[in-house]
Parts: C-alpha cells; structure tokens; sequence
C-alpha cells in the first residue's frame, strides 16, 4: 500500500503523549496501523518524552505524579500494539473493534442524501469529539465546506481528489479549522472515509447548510 498523505506532527506527537481527543485517537491508531512512516514517527516521539521524563529531578516528583505517568504509558504500549495488525476484513483494528468484526459491506449504512450514507460509531458520553463513517458515491462532489475544528479523515476504500491532492486508502487528511476544500470521487467504487470531528461542519453553500440538520454531517 502506498501512502502519501501522513499525520501532521502535532498529531502525532498529542498521540504519543496519549493527549489526542478519544475520537481522533480512533482515527490516528487506525492510519498508524496501515502507515509505517506514522508507525517510526509514534516511537520517535515515545523516546523523546522517555527521555524527557527521565532528564527530570526525581526529587521534584510526587507519587500522584508518577503514578499518572507510568498508567499514561501503560496506555502507550497497549496502544502500539493494537495499531500494528489489521482485521481478517482488511480493516484496521482499532476500527474493527469498534465495529465488532463487522464487516464495512453489511453496516446498517444511513442514507443522509443523494449518493451519501453515514454509519456513527460510539465515543463516550463527555467525548466532545465526533467519529463516523462516511460513504460517498462514486463520481459524487462534496459541498465546498471548511471545518469547525480540527478534522482527521482516513480513507478505507476508493479515493477522493481536492485541490490538495489525492487521498487514497491509507491516506489521512489532518485538517485545521482553517482549511476549505471541495472533495471529488475520482475512484471506480465508493470512497469510504472514518472521520473524527470538534463541531459540524460548516457549508458554503446555503442549500447546504439547510439540509445539514438532516444530513448530520
């Protein structure tokens, strides 16, 4: 698998530290674990907070402290170990789980508009963050649109092309609220997409924006 498109550092390294929101996090262990590059740049920056933690005055340290730190890393091992291998449905494990060793055929996909079906996935009830699948047609454009806030996107199936470039599977969009874009599908099947959001996203067009209380996108 050929990936072009990586995790930015600041992902990588509020994942590292186990700092990333819980559906961001989703989203970054699951391209992590079809991405080798994203995989060596995790342990990079595992080492560097290793060694930063231990360059510490141990005296300065209280117990609560260094009791939340060696459960923090605790959760870093678990963590790399999961995002290594894939599903027996070529899907990523840390999404599979999620999905109970169902398949991405046989979800009970909703229809959300011409060519568009999304499937939620569930985070805990404080999470402030969203994470669903998208699926969108074959030959369909998106609505040009930017994003409340920070937006990680992982391709699954097919390819979406915006002025960006071209994301196929493995690839992964790490989008600031900063960013406007108009995807495209490009591939001969449908593009598939796991999506973490902070707030919805926000339509240029009016006709969009209307309909986004049905769509729930």
């Amino acid at each position: 698998m050929r990936i072009s498109h990586h995790l930015d550092d600041v992902t990588v390294l509020a994942f590292a530290a186990g700092t990333l929101g819980e559906a961001h996090s989703v989203v970054a262990a699951s391209h992590i674990a079809m991405c080798k590059t994203c995989r060596e740049n995790v342990k990079e920056a595992e080492a560097v907070g290793g060694l930063l933690l231990s360059d510490q005055d141990e005296t300065a340290v209280t117990d609560r402290c260094r009791a939340a730190t060696l459960a923090s890393l605790d959760g870093v091992i678990i963590r790399q170990k999961s995002v290594q291998s894939t599903s027996p449905h070529d899907v990523p494990l840390p999404l599979h789980r999620l999905l109970n060793d169902q398949p991405l055929a046989t979800l009970p996909w909703k229809m959300r508009g011409p060519g568009i079906a999304k499937f939620d996935l569930p985070v805990s009830a404080n999470s402030k963050t969203r994470l669903q699948l998208l699926r969108i047609g074959k030959g369909r454009t998106m609505p040009e649109h930017g994003h409340g806030g920070e937006e990680l996107t992982l391709i699954l199936r097919g390819s979406y092309t915006d002025h960006t470039g071209t994301y196929r599977a493995g690839d992964v969009a790490d989008l600031d609220e900063d960013m406007e874009h108009q995807p495209f599908v490009d591939s001969d099947e449908d593009c598939i997409c796991l999506v973490a959001t902070e707030a919805p996203t926000r339509f240029k067009s009016i006709w969009a924006r209307l309909a986004q209380p049905f769509v729930g996108i």
